[in-house]
């Protein structure tokens, strides 16, 4: 098997951490696990120093203060390039992508570059969401397509595998969205650069413990960066 490691940012995931981990190599016992946290004040990154003091499976990076998702992600990923592995996996700390579907993200890379564990792929899997919520999560989705022309279906969602190639091709230094930004970021560089993209089907389940990083900022930003790219795309800097 090609080395792969599977990176998650944390931001008072206490609760969560360590039950993640576990299950994480419960399904995958030679993935390794990089936790980018940043200076939670609950203590998420002393329960990963403990975990990673007697499991050289797993690595913390830490960072000084809140800073964003999209810039975890960017130093996770550089971290993971750096010592050499072949496949990254990218996931949230909450349980709401289920570790059992990395086995199927990994092996779609067999045929992609990028694979994308997708809510709407195969119509709606979205499990304990609020009405409202849905409702702008996959009008978000569908405005993605429409305005950048990205044949992806859940180009918001933010459980993918990539293939290491394709992250080296991609400036992560130039990358400075958070948020659903980042991902749809992320997606829009990988198709630029011709990547073969593949959708998997997940259901996702909202988080049932801790409390969501969703905010207004958040989606503002999701809206504007649509824009942002298909300018660039259009004046020939992406």
């Amino acid at each position: 098997m090609q080395r792969a490691i599977v990176v998650i940012p944390t931001y008072n995931e206490r609760g969560n951490i360590a039950r993640l981990i576990e299950a994480v190599h419960r399904v995958m016992p030679a993935i390794d696990v990089l936790v980018v946290d940043d200076n939670s004040p609950d203590g998420t990154a002393d329960v990963v120093r403990a975990i990673a003091a007697g499991d050289a499976r797993v690595s913390l990076l830490e960072r000084p203060g809140k800073m964003g998702l999209g810039t975890a992600y960017c130093q996770g990923f550089a971290w993971a390039l750096e010592r050499g592995y072949e496949i990254v996996c990218q996931m949230d700390a909450d349980f709401s992508h289920n570790p059992e579907d990395l086995q199927r993200l990994i092996a779609a890379l067999d045929r992609a570059d990028l694979a994308i564990g997708s809510r709407y792929v195969s119509g709606v899997n979205v499990v304990n969401w609020p009405m409202s919520r849905l409702v702008l999560s996959y009008a978000a989705n569908l405005y993605t397509r429409l305005i950048t022309g990205m044949p992806i279906k859940d180009a918001t969602g933010g459980f993918k595998a990539f293939r290491a190639d394709l992250l080296r091709r991609i400036d992560l230094g130039a990358i400075h969205s958070n948020g659903y930004a980042f991902q749809i970021e992320m997606n829009f560089r990988a198709w630029r650069l011709g990547a073969r993209i593949e959708e998997i089907s997940i259901v996702f389940v909202d988080r049932t413990d801790g409390v969501s990083k969703m905010s207004r900022s958040i989606v503002y930003e999701a809206a504007w960066i649509v824009w942002k790219l298909k300018l660039l795309a259009l004046v020939g800097k992406l």
